[in-house]
């Protein structure tokens, strides 16, 4: 992923409550393997974190100033360094102002992966450990911990430049349990939430099902095709990618690629073209799969609970919802 610019401040606060210090880098950081690297181990771990929220930028105001500096910057209003400067500033009062944080290592960094280019956010910490020298002693050594990511947001810049209507060109962490601790963040990008990915991917998942109910899929087919889906799903939630409705329709279905996709708008389920998916939303959609004395039972996760209920103290599952052709074979066999 060619790096084209990124930057590090320093925001020194204490939790003691005394002013934040910023310390301000001369210059930008060249562009080499170190560089690189660093960027690439954030993503990697960006990627990998859960509970992340899709959003769009607030109107640019003197509450959410970040996207005009930004615009400025990618129309050649200002150079890089200008265009952090007054944003690091900017998180620096916003830090001041909430007594529940601490500072650290701002990261900004412009790059392109493919055809897209992106703005990579990051507030990042040190880690104490040791390293090994020459001479095979040991000595204190400090790193950034990326695996302790809390702050960062990724802009989609070519997503927001074409489609500016867009509901999902910026992801950020959320914070957890509610905590106001990292609402500055978000108000410093001045972003909002756009794109309930969980919602989006559960509907995705309730328009997959009533797809294969509705084709009346043998159950080998039922299980390849659900494999198919969540492993396009995850591999695309790892990169931090989208799930494309028309491309998740092709790779369930190579011989009929625009069956899923044409069910899907046609039923209305109300799902984006794009969908960011959730991670722990696609984990929890597996089958659960039982034969015995006759009795073959198989269902999908994450219908335990609504639909289905298991009493685990008497071994028992009760069915709710049951298919109409089931119902209609049960009412005359009693009859």
């Amino acid at each position: 992923m060619p790096l084209r610019h990124a930057i590090v401040y320093l925001i020194d606060k204490k939790p003691d409550g005394t002013p934040a210090v910023l310390h301000t880098p001369d210059t930008e950081l060249a562009v080499t393997t170190a560089s690189e690297n660093m960027l690439g181990d954030l993503n990697e771990s960006y990627n990998g974190k859960q509970g992340k929220a899709w959003g769009l930028f607030h109107p640019e105001s003197g509450a959410y100033p970040f996207s005009g500096w930004l615009k400025a910057y990618l129309s050649g209003g200002c150079g890089f360094v200008e265009f952090t400067r007054d944003a690091v500033e900017h998180l620096q009062k916003l830090m001041e102002e909430s007594n529940l944080t601490v500072g650290g290592h701002a990261l900004f960094a412009h790059y392109q992966q493919g055809m897209t280019e992106y703005l990579a956010i990051a507030l990042l910490h040190h880690s104490e450990g040791v390293s090994v020298t020459d001479e095979l002693d040991v000595t204190p050594s400090r790193h950034l911990d990326m695996s302790q990511l809390h702050l960062a947001a990724r802009i989609n810049i070519s997503e927001w430049q074409k489609n500016p209507a867009s509901k999902q060109y910026i992801s950020f962490i959320k914070g957890k349990g509610g905590r106001k601790a990292t609402d500055y963040f978000r108000d410093f990008i001045g972003c909002q939430e756009g794109v309930d990915g969980p919602g989006e991917t559960r509907t995705l998942l309730k328009a997959f099902t009533d797809f294969v109910e509705a084709e009346d899929l043998p159950k080998d087919s039922v299980r390849e095709k659900t494999l198919t889906l969540v492993d396009y799903a995850s591999s695309q939630a790892k990169i931090g990618g989208l799930v494309t409705l028309d491309e998740l329709s092709e790779v369930i279905d190579e011989q009929n690629p625009t069956a899923f996709a044409d069910f899907a708008r046609a039923a209305a389920y109300g799902l984006s073209p794009e969908i960011p998916a959730d991670k722990r939303t696609l984990n929890q959609f597996r089958r659960f799969t039982g034969r015995a004395e006759g009795m073959s039972i198989s269902f999908e996760s994450h219908l335990l609970g609504s639909k289905i209920e298991f009493d685990e103290a008497n071994g028992t599952l009760t069915l709710k919802g049951l298919p109409v052709a089931l119902l209609d074979q049960l009412k005359r066999a009693k009859a």
